[in-house]
């Protein structure tokens, strides 16, 4: 394996996680406590590009507040990437994920790379004794099993994990399933959700900052592509990935755990019973090939059915509401309206808001976890389920076939064919 920063230590992938797992025998549980009650901890960011900017701002406003936080160390697979996000935090750069994470000058890790390789990072966080900060999806649509590992070992290690669905930061999601439980809509039958905007963010939202840049010691090109199919290098696919089914899904992926994290979380769903997805590109119609129009269906064992709509072309919202059989629970107003199931258009209750949020509130709330070993607000069982049921929509979409999941073993199962006579 290439070594990309001189003087950091040559990391094998076999090897890391053989001595990771002797970290885990020893007792990851207690280590991880111990080390919550540093007094500092470091932070390794890691994938450089726009998004990890918004982190790094939210950690150095928290370190500002007086958070027991320091940057230790960036990785990004591009070197100008790498340099920059290395002279505004100070911390050590590395062009290997895997040699950030070996750095026991790191606590705790932000992920923000390309989508495909969230999960694959994430989980070898967990081996090696760092608790994470995730971007959204927490894995690409192809990668159900190495999701389903994620969710598992964190399980196993107790590490904190949050995604970064900072929807989940408006305290309404929470008192909304307070809401339900009590019996106030009934039984829950039917909730809907969508994601609405207007621009092809893929191609227009990722521009190319070198046109002539080549892969090299300063553009790991096989890095990039991880565990996703051999292509010869392509400009567009590394700076514009978002643009490609490789590497993402366009908004079931990229947007949907967005809005359906709080539905999960007010309705305490736990994994899909089956899920259909009916769209496609509508709409853009160039070298974009993930979807701008998306259109998912899900049903729960719990005896509801949730409708995950959305497109990218045309920016008019949908109400997000969940209907139960004696009221229906919208999200507006003040914070949360019931309505009486009948239709009628006056709302019989009221509930305020108590705190809104955005991602420095996740953020809080993840460090928060960190030292109380609680589980975030975004965590990865929530994210398990959200991130199984946009998984299946792509798959189904793309399939032309409705999916089941089978609780038991775990599993994504296709419907099979239906005769016509």
């Amino acid at each position: 394996m290439r070594n990309h920063n001189a003087g950091a230590c040559m990391v094998d992938r076999r090897a890391f996680l053989g001595s990771a797992a002797a970290v885990a025998a020893a007792g990851l549980g207690m280590v991880r406590h111990a080390r919550g009650a540093q007094a500092t901890l470091g932070v390794g960011f890691i994938g450089c590009g726009g998004r990890m900017w918004s982190h790094i701002a939210c950690v150095k406003q928290l370190i500002d507040e007086g958070a027991p936080l320091r940057s230790a160390a960036v990785c990004d697979v591009y070197r100008p990437r790498l340099d920059a996000a290395a002279e505004a935090t100070g911390g050590t750069p590395y062009m290997d994920y895997r040699e950030l994470l070996a750095d026991p000058a790191v606590d705790i890790v932000a992920i923000a790379s390309p989508d495909r390789h969230h999960c694959l990072q994430a989980l070898d966080a967990v081996e090696a004794g760092k608790d994470v900060f995730s971007e959204k999806p927490l894995a690409h649509w192809q990668q159900f099993e190495q999701l389903k590992a994620l969710a598992h070992r964190v399980q196993e290690t107790r590490a904190v994990l949050q995604v970064g669905t900072q929807m989940v930061a408006d305290s309404t999601c929470r008192q909304a399933r307070d809401l339900i439980r009590e019996g106030v809509i009934g039984k829950p039958l039917h909730a809907q959700v969508g994601y609405f905007r207007q621009g092809d963010w893929g191609e227009r939202g990722m521009p190319i900052p070198d046109p002539d840049a080549q892969p090299g010691p300063d553009l790991d090109w096989d890095a990039f592509i991880g565990d996703a199919p051999q292509r010869p290098f392509d400009i567009s696919r590394f700076f514009q990935w978002r643009m490609y089914l490789d590497y993402a899904g366009g908004p079931p992926t990229d947007l949907y755990p967005h809005v359906y994290t709080p539905l999960a979380i007010a309705l305490d769903l736990s994994m899909p019973m089956r899920v259909s997805g009916l769209g496609g590109k509508l709409f853009y119609n160039h070298a974009r090939e993930v979807p701008d129009t998306v259109n998912i269906l899900a049903d729960y064992p719990e005896g509801v059915t949730v409708a995950l709509l959305g497109t990218q072309a045309n920016a008019r919202p949908v109400e997000t509401c969940i209907r139960g059989s004696e009221a229906t629970l919208v999200f507006g107003g003040p914070g949360i309206q019931i309505f009486p199931a009948d239709g009628n258009a006056t709302p019989s209750l009221e509930v305020a808001r108590e705190a809104g949020g955005d991602t420095i509130d996740l953020w809080r709330d993840f460090l928060r976890c960190v030292e109380t070993r609680e589980r975030p607000w975004s965590n990865v069982w929530t994210q398990y389920g959200v991130q199984t049921v946009v998984n299946m929509g792509m798959l189904s979409m793309l399939g032309g076939r409705m999916l089941h999941f089978d609780p038991d073993g775990e599993r994504i199962l296709e419907d099979p064919p239906v005769e016509v006579t």
